[in-house]
């Protein structure tokens, strides 16, 4: 395995851990609370004390502090890395605690503005979670903090499977809570789960911190020159989080006019849709940033040696999200009704997460890729191109969303409900106008490079033919049970779209044929 994918594949692995821990949360909570009001709380809750993490956690940090201590690093400067990883802990530490403090004292005012259309008994359990989980956020943050310092030193998988104890922390307070309490009660269980979690997030990362980053202590920034760097670059990163976020809350504010169950099929849409976003997204551009950031030399050399490796990685994620978004449209039944189905969880239920996990898909390559052109800019500390793209993608979703969710139903004769749907769609093509805007950036800044376009065609094609064939699996099969049919059918799709491609002389699909060959004949 050459150095370049080594990154990647240790984050993918992480993340693949992780994921595989989140999907079993779902399908624990989907079990015992279905689709409904308890539901719905239980997600909006979930997304208030996420703007701190946001804000502050994986996305801003990764931008401001990975570039700057990953240089001093390349340099051979470790000590000013570490008294620079004490100082912005220190910044961290400050800024956070008045943060939780103050999300907690306004959670009544927050919940209230967020979701207005809700009754009081909603409202007053959502306050009450929001209460609980604000703490929990904010030691996530400090998570993000040590994924920053371990991402830099080349230790990825600890970092990023890391969130396993997170979610098998709220696995077991919801099942500890299953058969001793009401619905309500076995959100607040998981709740306070979630912040035990948070906390065991941080602790099973700091020793393997200490190991590679050395004594790293609280110190005053003062002195260190380094941090005004990590500054300029923080900001405007922080407010782009800080408009992703805004988007995410305008989707939680129109999703409150929709009939009940809206918001938890949007939230156990979104565990689907993300992981390969996660999976093949994230971990090609979390371990990609470090290495641009490395690099060295005049600006020509530099951009040069980022085009190599964005053309390189672009390949990549085309070849595994594009088979994700046509799995997701077409067999989006299937996979839903084998991860959620059962319980609390009915038939119908499956099928309006499908749905809504279809107009998902509309933006999920364009998102992704929009992730890795952002990892580009920052690794040149270009933090306001990334910034400008997401509020133009802010304006559109906040746009399009609520004429799809609240508008476009009702003139085509549709129930309120599928408005769902809309919200996901609206936001897949706001994406793309991101994506658009992030690539004509990149490309005046280092030079051209892009997927070539008859490459992008084969990968789509092969991705639908190898649908059918599967759907053909499904129909078939009549009425398996879910588990069963989808054990059928998903590793049907993947092998046929991984022989067509291969047959198409796609590069990636011969060395993933290669790498399965030689595993089974070892």
């Amino acid at each position: 395995m050459s150095g370049r994918n080594r990154g990647s594949y240790l984050v993918g692995a992480g993340i693949l851990l992780s994921r595989i821990a989140g999907l079993v949360r779902q399908r624990v909570l989907a079990h015992y609370l279905g689709l409904g009001d308890v539901a719905d709380v239980f997600a909006a809750a979930f997304r208030v004390p996420n703007l701190l993490q946001n804000l502050f956690g994986e996305g801003a940090l990764s931008a401001s502090f990975i570039p700057s201590y990953s240089k001093l690093l390349g340099q051979g400067r470790d000590e000013d890395a570490r008294r620079l990883a004490g100082a912005v802990l220190a910044i961290l530490s400050t800024i956070i605690s008045v943060i939780v403090l103050t999300g907690v004292l306004a959670a009544p005012l927050m919940v209230t503005l967020l979701v207005p259309s809700w009754t009081e008994e909603k409202r007053a359990l959502t306050e009450t979670l929001v209460r609980i989980l604000f703490p929990g956020a904010g030691l996530l943050v400090f998570s993000a903090w040590c994924l920053g310092v371990l991402n830099s030193h080349r230790r990825f998988l600890l970092s990023y499977a890391a969130p396993v104890v997170w979610n098998v922390a709220i696995i077991v307070s919801v099942l500890a809570a299953a058969g001793r309490t009401d619905m309500a009660g076995i959100v607040i269980w998981a709740a306070w789960g979630s912040v035990v979690g948070s906390a065991l997030q941080v602790l099973v990362q700091w020793p393997m911190v200490r190991q590679v980053g050395g004594a790293i202590a609280l110190q005053s920034w003062r002195g260190v020159g380094e941090v005004r760097q990590v500054v300029r670059t923080f900001l405007p990163a922080m407010v782009s989080r800080g408009a992703l976020q805004l988007s995410a809350f305008v989707d939680l504010f129109l999703a409150g006019f929709l009939p009940g169950r809206a918001l938890s099929a949007i939230a156990s849409a979104q565990v689907l849709y993300t992981l390969p976003v996660s999976l093949f997204g994230m971990s090609i551009s979390a371990a990609e940033l470090p290495e641009m950031s490395r690099e060295q030399g005049d600006p020509e050399t530099i951009a040069r040696a980022i085009r190599v490796r964005l053309d390189a990685a672009t390949q990549r994620l085309a070849f595994y999200i594009v088979p994700s978004a046509v799995a997701f449209l077409i067999l989006g039944g299937v996979l839903a009704a084998a991860i959620y189905q059962g319980g609390e969880f009915t038939a119908e239920d499956t099928q309006y997460v499908w749905v809504v996990l279809a107009g998902a898909s509309i933006g999920l390559l364009a998102s992704t890729l929009g992730r890795l052109y952002s990892s580009a800019f920052y690794s040149l500390h270009d933090t306001t191109t990334p910034l400008r793209a997401g509020l133009v993608r802010v304006a559109l979703t906040g746009i399009l969303g609520a004429f799809a969710a609240l508008v476009l139903p009702g003139l085509l004769g549709l129930d309120a409900q599928w408005g769902a749907a809309g919200l996901t769609a609206s936001a897949g093509l706001a994406g793309h106008v991101e994506f658009l805007l992030l690539r004509r950036g990149l490309c005046r800044r280092i030079g051209q490079f892009a997927l070539p376009r008859t490459e992008l065609f084969k990968l789509w094609g092969a991705a639908f033919v190898a649908a059918l064939v599967a759907s053909g699996a499904e129909w078939l099969m009549g009425d398996a049970r879910p588990l069963v049919l989808a054990g059928v059918v998903v590793p049907i799709f993947g092998v046929v779209y991984i022989a067509l491609t291969y047959l198409a002389d796609i590069p990636e699909a011969a060395v993933l044929t290669s790498r399965l060959r030689r595993r089974t004949t070892s």
